[in-house]
Order: structure tokens, then sequence, then C-alpha cells
């Protein structure tokens, strides 16, 4: 993934607020970073325009060579469903449907036959160590295990790219090591680029790639 020169301002009648200012930023196949940041510093707005559900005020994105913001709506939705995942806070799990059935949702969505969906996710939940609740809703699991359940479905379609949002920021400390290492481990397995948003800095110091946003402006963090 490479991003070129991305701005976004957002206009309000009394002034033009600039959150991004000219970011460039590159991730290679299965490369791992961590992005820091003050609340409020477009850490959230810079995820949502690698992954296409923002649009930038200037700038492109490129995701294997091709400019997703050249493409029209529809395949634009096409490229993201394929190849980009997203993890945030919280869960964001469907609570009426099971463990099982959450985790087919993209694959179904993707238009992939029932039965190729089930194995898949069934086997996506056994590689995120939730084979013991593929028929249980999320109420019925712990909040590690909602999460861990989270990235099987965002992982479920075998994507390019990888987009964390605070995925541990729920977490007490014990239960967010242990989905930062699972993320780390499909990132190695699976050779997923992945930016992860946290303000734990005790997980981005685990990472050789940090990065820190500052008044829009993009730079290595110590």
């Amino acid at each position: 993934m490479q991003a070129e020169g991305i701005s976004r301002e957002f206009k309000t009648a009394a002034e033009t607020v600039r959150v991004l200012d000219a970011v460039d930023l590159s991730l290679g196949q299965g490369e791992m970073a961590a992005l820091l940041g003050a609340s409020g510093s477009g850490k959230s707005t810079l995820i949502q325009i690698l992954g296409s559900l923002d649009t930038p005020s200037a700038g492109r994105v490129l995701l294997q060579g091709e400019d997703i913001f050249a493409l029209n709506q529809a395949k634009r939705a096409a490229l993201r469903n394929r190849k980009i995942a997203f993890i945030y806070q919280f869960h964001g799990l469907l609570p009426e449907f099971t463990a099982l059935e959450n985790v087919m949702m993209p694959l179904l969505i993707g238009r992939m036959a029932v039965a190729q969906a089930t194995k898949i996710a069934t086997e996506m939940l056994g590689e995120v160590g939730l084979s013991h609740r593929l028929t249980h809703k999320p109420g019925q699991m712990s909040g590690g295990e909602r999460q861990r359940a989270a990235i099987a479905r965002a992982v479920a379609p075998n994507p390019k790219l990888l987009l964390a949002d605070e995925p541990t920021g729920n977490l007490d400390t014990h239960t967010a090591q242990g989905v930062f290492d699972l993320l780390k481990r499909l990132n190695v397995e699976r050779k997923l680029s992945c930016l992860m948003v946290t303000h734990n800095t005790e997980l981005a110091d685990q990472l050789p790639r940090r990065l820190r946003l500052h008044e829009g402006r993009l730079s290595p963090a110590p």
C-alpha cells in the first residue's frame, strides 16, 4: 500500500480545518507498523482514507499499484471487500448471529457459496482459538473472545491490507497482549500488510516500525 500526498480538510461556515497535511506512507507486503498520536491528531481519518471509506481532499492511495480513488463506487466497494480488512476498538459483531455466522458474513457478501464460506469461517475461528465458540453469540463470549472473532471475520476473506483502529483499547492488559500477539502471528503467516492505531506504547514498542501523527503530519516515532 502506498499513500501519496494525502490531505483532508473539513469546511465549516467559519473556517477550514486541515486534519491531514500531505501525508506520505508506504507499507510493504507483510509489514506491520504502529500509528501513534494524540486524540484528534487524525489517526482514524487516515485509516478511513487508506481503507477507502473516506475520500481525501488531495492525494491518492495505491493498493497493489491500483489507485483506489480512480475507481467508481461499485468497484471500490468490491476491492474493499476483497482486499481490505478493518478491526476496531469495539468488535462490531452482529449480536443476533453466532460467531460462525458473523465470520461467514463478508464471505457471503462476496458471493461465496455457503458451504465454502462455512468451511473457511470454521477454519478461521479455529485459527484464532475459538473452535469451541462456533455456535455462541457475542453476548455469550468474553471481550477477548469477541475481539478474536472480529479478527477472524476481518481476515477470513484473505485481504492484503489490515487496518486496525485501537483493536486492544477496550481490553485489559493481559487480554490486549493476547490479541496483539494474534495480530502479529496472522501478519507473519498470511503476509498481511497491517497498520495498527494504538495509544498503547508498550504494544507499539514491540513492532519494528512506529509512526506518529502530529498536527496532520506523519513522521517516524522514536
